[in-house]
């Protein structure tokens, strides 16, 4: 089992108390476990297809022809609708039969409105319970898809940006000297280049045919490389207080080596008041990344994301209201609840509270 100290107890406790904070936690972590899931609630590809007594499960498998349930004609070398399937199937009245997701459109499908792509509002009755973007795609969908990317893209930016800030002010704080003050340089010259230009440049020579992984990829170093320098002064002031104190001249004394004294007595003592921008640094990669999708340079598109469709809300803000409107109250509900956890996080860090045993 995990045995915590007393203070980090402490102050694990304190956080649950805070209530606006700890249900902020339960409900994005139910969303996101939940976007996990979505193949099995919002999906063109049915749950459960039964064809001459056999079964398929096409949500997680191959794409299948309209060959293999026995569709003739133009429909038969085509990917199946698994929607047109279903209506089929209960008109033959034969043993077949199918099973779809509640919401049966996926995030990249085009669906015609009156034989035009086009807004349509909210519909119950053809389960667009948002409406559709300007292309025809579900907004729901959309959201939600877009919704796990971004929060997988911001953790995975808050960990890489906490590597590379924890790290290098480690080094500069425990290291001092020439170490310090070249790496201060060198952290003043970096954060003068322009972040938005670097991103243009690089959105412009990067080759639309590489795979969207890629590109994401491309991405995500870019914001990283220009967000982890702040982290490094916190992480240095701490590391010099650290390196202080009697424990760490003991170490010394003792043989220890430096990555031993680092990793093992002095990270664990400074950590404390870094852990308390974690909720603010996913905040700021949902809030980078969606400001750039909205300005065309972001997540390379079909990728789902609240950006692109605030884009497509605003341009047809007088036609199609509900697209704007779905997305901006997503974004905003999302960053809410991030920041009362990020709140209620610094509240029980806080290093006045817990830093000494009672």
């Amino acid at each position: 089992m995990l045995r915590l100290s007393p203070i980090t107890a402490k102050k694990l406790q304190r956080f649950r108390e805070i209530k606006r904070g700890y249900y902020s936690l339960l409900i994005v972590l139910t969303l996101f476990f939940f976007s996990l899931l979505l193949e099995l609630c919002i999906n063109s590809k049915a749950l459960i297809v039964k064809y001459d007594g056999a079964y398929y499960f096409p949500t997680y498998s191959a794409v299948r022809l309209g060959s293999d349930f026995g569709l003739q004609g133009s429909d038969a070398n085509i990917p199946v609708n698994y929607r047109d399937l279903k209506v089929e199937f209960s008109e033959t009245q034969n043993k077949n039969w199918v099973i779809l997701p509640p919401i049966p459109y996926n995030a990249f499908e085009n669906n015609a409105f009156n034989g035009i792509l086009r807004p349509r509002p909210p519909s119950l009755e053809a389960m667009h319970l948002l409406g559709t973007d300007t292309t025809g795609r579900d907004i729901l969908a959309r959201l939600l898809y877009g919704f796990r990317t971004a929060i997988m893209f911001a953790v995975i930016f808050t960990f890489l940006v906490f590597v590379f800030g924890i790290v290098s002010g480690c080094l500069m704080g425990f290291f001092g000297g020439w170490t310090d003050l070249a790496g201060q340089r060198l952290i003043e010259i970096w954060s003068n280049i322009p972040f938005l230009f670097v991103v243009l440049i690089i959105n412009s020579i990067v080759p639309s045919s590489l795979p969207v992984s890629t590109r994401i990829f491309i991405l995500m170093i870019i914001m990283v490389a220009f967000s982890w320098m702040g982290l490094t002064y916190y992480m240095r002031t701490g590391t010099y207080r650290e390196k202080a104190r009697d424990y760490t001249a003991a170490a010394k004394v003792l043989g220890a080596s430096s990555v031993r004294i680092i990793f093992k007595h002095i990270l664990p003592n400074s950590i404390a008041t870094v852990i308390t921008f974690i909720p603010f640094t996913v905040v700021s990669g949902i809030t980078a990344v969606t400001a750039l999708d909205f300005l065309g340079f972001g997540l390379p598109p079909p990728t789902p994301s609240m950006g692109e469709l605030l884009k497509q809300g605003v341009a047809s803000l007088t036609i199609a209201p509900w697209i704007v409107a779905s997305a901006f109250t997503s974004l905003v509900i999302t960053l809410t609840l991030i920041t009362f956890i990020g709140e209620a996080v610094r509240e029980a860090f806080d290093p006045k509270k817990f830093t000494i045993y009672q």
